[in-house]
């Protein structure tokens, strides 16, 4: 079976990913499971740019394998698209999510509804022995909650409100979420380049 590596080191985010392109035809692999250990600088001014940049420079080191990269983050329109692309590195690369969570929550106090507009964006790259590289880009419109709910899901899963449903990202299923999240939308458009 054809390899593809997925580079990431996220385990959660690896989950996601297998049961999305479970029927895709190829042994997906993380970063680590290919015996890959590279830090790469993400050092673009988009969620693509910065998804090409790791797929490109992971292909390089296994030139018969397609690899995907993803970057993927939380834009709230009321702190201008913060964080962003800096979404992992928001207030310091260390700092646990909740009390990232925390932070945007607080920044957001008294702010109404119909201002506390969010969307979680995720650009995919898949980078081709041939030296093709695609993107596709899925997002998810929400709001940014007024506390943190769910046990499920990762990082601003639990203040990523979503109205029509009555509950946070971090309150669905991981089947739910992988059928509305941003991944899963971008995962999907990427499986028809494959």
């Amino acid at each position: 079976m054809k390899k593809l590596i997925f580079a990431t080191g996220n385990e959660n985010k690896m989950k996601e990913i297998r049961m999305i392109l479970a029927d895709c035809g190829y042994e997906i692999l993380s970063m680590k499971q290919a015996g890959i250990d590279v830090d790469i600088v993400e050092d673009g001014d988009t969620f693509e740019a910065n998804a090409i940049i790791k797929a490109t420079e992971i292909q390089k080191l296994v030139p018969d394998c397609v690899v995907l990269a993803d970057d993927s983050g939380l834009e709230v329109d009321y702190l201008g698209g913060e964080p962003g692309i800096y979404s992992a590195r928001y207030e310091g690369v260390d700092t646990p999510y909740e009390i990232k969570n925390k932070i945007i929550i607080d920044r957001l106090a008294g702010v109404p509804d119909e201002k506390r507009t969010a969307r979680f964006v995720c650009a995919i790259a898949a980078a081709f022995p041939d030296g093709r590289v695609e993107t596709r880009r899925g997002t998810i419109e929400g709001i940014i909650g007024y506390e943190q709910a769910g046990e499920n899901g990762f990082g601003y899963d639990p203040i990523f409100y979503l109205p029509e449903r009555g509950m946070t990202t971090a309150q669905l299923s991981p089947e739910e979420k992988n059928d509305i999240s941003h991944r899963g939308n971008a995962l999907r458009m990427i499986k028809e380049v494959l």
